[in-house]
């Protein structure tokens, strides 16, 4: 298991309403022998009161990472990344999009909101778990996450 400076394992959050993605998400970690500790928000209004840590969410960890889709429900994913990059508690956490379009406006859209990586989802198995093995080796292992805050 990877850890962070403070020798916490990593938390990662995946904002997926599709349960078949969340299902192979899951599957790859594993497969790829990530195991880390990760939390799923079905929606985008689920995911920022994950991350704001309101109501059913009071204890969330907060995440080193988030995982994130871009069509979801009740909230875009777009929309989520604009409010997490605006707010001082949140924008330093790394948003990966990792989505089903390639469409090139949404590229350009989502890096404008200050995404850190758009990755395309590879509908293939091998495919996917090899990307999922790229999020760990290069986000988990390579990179230096930005510290927690204290706790307030």
């Amino acid at each position: 298991m990877l850890h962070d400076a403070t020798g916490s394992p990593i938390e990662i959050l995946l904002v997926e309403d599709n349960p078949g993605d969340v299902r192979l998400t899951i599957e790859a970690f594993k497969e790829g022998k990530v195991s880390n500790r990760l939390s799923v928000a079905r929606d985008g209004v689920e995911a920022l009161a994950f991350l704001r840590r309101q109501g059913a969410y009071a204890n969330a960890a907060r995440p080193d990472l988030i995982l994130l889709d871009l069509n979801l429900p009740r909230k875009d994913g777009r929309e989520v990344l604009a409010e997490i990059k605006v707010d001082p508690a949140l924008r330093r956490i790394p948003v990966v999009v990792l989505t089903t379009s390639k469409a090139e406006e949404d590229i350009l859209r989502t890096y404008d909101l200050h995404a850190n990586c758009y990755i395309a989802k590879p509908v293939d198995l091998e495919q996917f778990i090899f990307v999922v093995r790229s999020i760990d080796d290069f986000w988990l292992s390579v990179v230096r996450l930005p510290p927690k805050p204290e706790a307030s």
